[in-house]
């Protein structure tokens, strides 16, 4: 089996900022705030979360095969 990857480095589609933050394991995060310029991020249609919509990793579920959240 694979091992799970637990952080994930969002960046910010208004600003650019880059931040890793740790993935939660047994929920998904909807909201996120970028740290620079405050903007709310939202998963976009068809992600589960903001990991999979402005992370490099996606989000635990998704990296075992199980599905969104």
């Amino acid at each position: 089996m694979t091992e799970i990857v637990k952080e994930s480095t969002l960046t910010c589609p208004a600003c650019g900022h880059r931040k890793t933050e740790t993935m939660p394991t047994d929920a998904c995060q909807y909201f996120y705030e970028c740290e620079q310029c405050h903007r709310l991020l939202k998963p976009q249609p068809g992600d589960c979360c903001v990991f999979c919509s402005y992370g490099d990793v996606p989000c635990p579920p998704i990296q075992q095969g199980s599905g969104c959240c």
